[in-house]
């Protein structure tokens, strides 16, 4: 994935700021979905792990969109999971 390993600083409903680091791009049924890690959280505290966004232009401006079905949600981090491991046995193989 070409934005792997680039950061970005998003901003909630709430007002409060957080940046993430692009793991990877997943697509399911045509859509584009996005996966990142937190940056500004241990990766022991409770609430560190993936978080998925859909990809959802406008014009020519990318929109990140929070997925709140949680089936679609295993989906998608399903299929992540499957293309990272793929991915990491092909390196094994080289």
């Amino acid at each position: 994935m070409e934005n792997e390993g680039c950061y970005i600083e998003l901003t909630d409903e709430d007002g409060n700021s957080f940046t993430l680091e692009v793991v990877g791009d997943v697509v399911y049924e045509g859509e584009l979905y996005r996966v990142y890690l937190p940056t500004d959280i241990s990766e022991d505290d409770p609430d560190y792990g993936y978080i998925i966004l859909k990809s959802v232009m406008n014009g020519e401006e990318e929109l990140l969109d929070s997925v709140d079905d949680e089936e679609l949600l295993e989906k998608v981090y399903a299929l992540y999971m499957e293309e990272l491991f793929s991915d990491e046995e092909s390196e094994e193989d080289d």
